[in-house]
């Protein structure tokens, strides 16, 4: 069966509050969704952000960052009062995300009130969730003592507060009241989250996560599983992660990420990793897999290196690792993110599990010859026009050579697409060999660069602050969506 998807940040909703969220603005796009044929949901990560707001740098593997809860249903779900309520930048189209925090803290700090206050009306549902999501209470001690440290990374704290994961020689007293509520957070979290992935999939829609291949040094799963990564005595990483000198980076990616101990995961039955996707598997319907070719060989870097041009491609246990897992989670649901110069071992690899890929079709237009696209791209593939991590189909259009330029607009009519250039794309990829086609939502909307989502190698505003304002371009612009996704059979 053919599919097809649409790539949104939780983010980039519309919302009264600065800042997309669960509540209304996320229900009124899946019924966007379902109206125009849509049946994937493409989501960013979720948790909680980290370094430069990246949703690739969070300080939880599953934790959802509070920043997503909607205030809304906090009222319909009586934890706040109507009258209490004050709209936040409700036209916003980039995400402030610190004047967002220092906004929403105030109405979830009453909420939180109102549940120790009633706690009896809640404690049996609040039971049941800390029994089934037994990591919580090590997020909120995690949390607890980030606080009571001056908010500084984990490596840094005072030893009895760094310690205590591993001797529990702690009184944790003090610090109970701010465990519970970030215990009460994940609880309002997951509450919501799950009413919305619930509806999603009654109106026939998958919600796609997306998990990164490595964790922040400044996370609960770092400060929990030291053993497995390469860390000084103090927790320091000796060697971190990244990529080597390409020719979009020629001093490489240095993502300083701490690099796993495959020795101790494989010895353990990769249990760190398989309890990982176990946790994201209940969250989502499928799993986007980032960075997939470091299951295969990964860039070694040592820490005090300040570039990654210096480093090493080491193997990892790839075919251990994914026999291990299949046969605990049978059912999990895998895509992967296979881009990039690879080397051949890696499509192995992804081919061995029948692993869906992905094709961007702005890198297609690098080839010397493009054929059709129902032969260009296969149909065990997920073809986009671009990802989060490219420029808009727009912005890359108008960036390439005036011949190139002309290269794209003959390829497109000679393969009968029509309209601007993101329409002719989308048509493109809808038409191609795929199984499945997503389309980013900016290129539904035919936006320029000022809405581009993330450039690589780069830190903090204006990536990850895009939003739209509200839905009625996209609401005119899914009418011609719907009609391209019945005349290429994606639907």
């Amino acid at each position: 069966m053919k599919k097809n998807g649409i790539l949104m940040a939780i983010s980039s909703l519309p919302s009264s509050y600065g800042i997309g969220d669960l509540g209304p603005g996320a229900y009124s796009f899946v019924d966007y969704l379902a109206e125009t044929g849509v049946n994937i949901w493409q989501i960013l990560p979720f948790n909680r952000l980290g370094y430069g707001n990246s949703p690739y740098q969070t300080a939880s593997s599953i934790a959802g960052d509070e920043i997503y809860i909607s205030i809304d249903n906090l009222v319909e779900d009586g934890y706040l009062a109507l009258r209490e309520i004050a709209h936040f930048d409700e036209e916003a189209t980039r995400v402030d995300y610190d004047a967002v925090r220092r906004f929403k803290a105030t109405y979830l700090r009453r909420a939180f009130a109102h549940f120790q206050e009633e706690f009896p009306r809640y404690e049996r549902a609040y039971t049941a969730f800390m029994a089934e999501n037994l990591w919580v209470y090590n997020y909120s001690v995690f949390l607890a003592l980030k606080d009571a440290n001056g908010l500084i990374c984990w490596t840094d704290w005072i030893p009895e507060h760094r310690d205590w994961i591993k001797t529990r020689n702690l009184d944790l007293a003090p610090y109970e009241n701010d465990m519970a509520y970030y215990q009460f957070l994940q609880f309002i979290f997951f509450g919501q989250w799950d009413r919305l992935k619930y509806y999603a999939n009654e109106s026939g829609i998958e919600i796609m996560g997306d998990l990164p291949y490595y964790v922040g040094i400044d996370s609960l799963d770092v400060w929990e599983n030291q053993q497995c990564f390469l860390l000084d005595q103090d927790g320091t990483p000796t060697y971190v992660a990244g990529v080597p000198p390409d020719y979009f980076n020629e001093d490489g990616q240095r993502w300083g990420n701490p690099i796993y101990n495959w020795e101790v995961l494989q010895a353990d039955g990769f249990r760190f990793w398989i309890e990982r996707l176990r946790l994201n598997m209940n969250v989502f319907d499928s799993i986007r897999l980032d960075h997939f070719r470091a299951f295969d060989t990964y860039w070694k870097i040592a820490a005090e290196e300040e570039t990654a041009v210096v480093g090493q491609w080491i193997e990892a246990p790839g075919y251990a690792f994914f026999d291990a897992l299949f046969q605990a989670l049978p059912d999990i649901k895998i895509v992967v993110e296979d881009l990039g110069d690879l080397r051949p071992e890696v499509l192995a690899l992804r081919d061995h599990y029948g692993f869906t890929g992905m094709e961007i079709m702005q890198f297609a237009f690098g080839k010397k010859r493009l054929p059709h696209p129902k032969k260009a791209i296969g149909e065990n593939t997920i073809a986009y026009t671009g990802t989060h991590d490219n420029q808009t189909t727009l912005g890359w259009f108008l960036d390439i050579e005036e011949a190139d330029q002309k290269r794209v607009k003959n390829y497109m009519k000679r393969h009968g697409y029509k309209g601007g250039i993101s329409e002719q794309m989308i048509q493109c990829i809808l038409d191609s060999g795929a199984n499945i086609a997503i389309v980013p939502v900016w290129d539904i909307l035919e936006l320029d660069d000022s809405a581009r989502m993330n450039t690589p190698s780069t830190i903090g505003p204006p990536n990850w602050e895009w939003k739209l304002a509200d839905y009625d371009l996209l609401e005119e612009k899914l009418e011609s969506y719907a009609k391209w996704l019945v005349k290429y059979e994606k639907t």
